[in-house]
């Protein structure tokens, strides 16, 4: 059975970039990636500095390259399960029943968009069918644009976000209820139609030409906006009491997030997490980010427990030197 000093769960921006950080630093570290990163369906990564446009299979391949460069090991597969033995240490057992044993883990599996049971919508996911403006509204600018709302203030919000990179936007009420007189003076200012009637689907094929309306309308549209909430992919923390928690912004749920400190550190002593697994509206870059500072910090953990058996064995050796 493989011992390493750090398992890292997922093999994404915050994973590569903590395990880059953890090889650098002469650790052992073994990285699991099933290679079904959250972006998959969208062809660039935007507001990465340095390598803007990339493919998030190009920004990941690169990144494999880097940490396997340094020593570092990339394993095919998924984890099922973590559990922590009496001795300390950490067993990653993984899907197709193969194991590992680390001293520490860094949780960095992402997330899971939610999206709305709205027929054609996952069809179009990631490419018109869209969820943040800094990721995706430079490509569709001065376009058709529909947001589809299902809890109101958030899809106001979203409204007058979009219309920062469009003048024709259209706020479809759905089943989110009508604007109040303050939300209606908004849009109205900013010359943001409203469309009543429940969305029954999204048309196009190739590319996305239009909303459907319970009426058998469609209004044609050339991207459509909805908010997915994000449910952090934690399952196998759940034999260690790690639960994700619900994540609230004024009365939107946006997802559920594994709770850390500001190191990185959860709540059992050596298990660490970052990227869209702790903050779900988290780019690309920050996730990058926060994989660096949670591989420091297991990094400074390491040499802590290591200082603090090295005073105990020079005290233990010193012990039976005296008369």
């Amino acid at each position: 059975m493989a011992i390493y000093d750090v398992v890292v769960v997922g093999g994404s921006a915050a994973g590569l970039s903590g395990a880059l950080a953890l090889a650098r630093a002469r650790r052992t570290v073994a990285v699991v990636d099933d290679g079904d990163p959250r972006n998959a369906p969208a062809a660039h990564v935007h507001n990465y500095l340095g390598r803007e446009g990339a493919s998030p299979a190009e920004l990941y391949a690169v990144g494999r390259d880097e940490v396997t460069g340094y020593g570092a090991v990339v394993l095919n597969g998924s984890v099922s399960t973590v559990t922590r033995g009496d001795d300390g240490r950490f067993r990653v057992t993984l899907a197709d029943g193969g194991s590992l044993v680390a001293r520490r883990v860094l949780a960095a599996s992402g997330a899971r968009d939610v999206l709305p049971e709205i027929p054609g919508l996952a069809a179009h996911w990631g490419k018109d069918v869209l969820h943040c403006p800094y990721c995706h509204g430079w490509e569709v600018q001065d376009q058709q644009i529909g947001i589809i709302a299902q809890n109101l203030e958030g899809a106001v919000h979203q409204a007058l976000m979009w219309r920062q990179w469009s003048g024709d936007v259209v706020l479809f009420l759905h089943t989110a209820g009508e604007p109040d007189s303050g939300q209606a003076e908004q849009l109205a200012a900013r010359g943001i139609r409203t469309m009543p009637g429940e969305v029954t689907g999204v048309e196009g094929e190739s590319r996305l030409t239009g909303v459907r309306l319970v009426t058998g309308e469609v209004v044609q549209r050339q991207a459509v906006v909805v908010f997915a909430p994000l449910q952090a992919r934690a399952g196998y923390l759940a034999d260690l009491g790690i639960e994700p928690v619900e994540q609230v912004m004024g009365n939107l749920s946006v997802g559920t997030a594994v709770p850390v400190d500001a190191t990185g550190a959860t709540s059992v002593p050596g298990v660490y997490a970052a990227g869209n697994v702790v903050v779900p509206m988290m780019q690309v870059i920050g996730a990058a980010a926060a994989g660096l500072g949670a591989g420091a910090a297991i990094n400074a953990d390491l040499i802590a427990e290591e200082t603090e058996h090295a005073v105990a064995d020079s005290l233990s050796r010193r012990a039976v030197r005296q008369p």
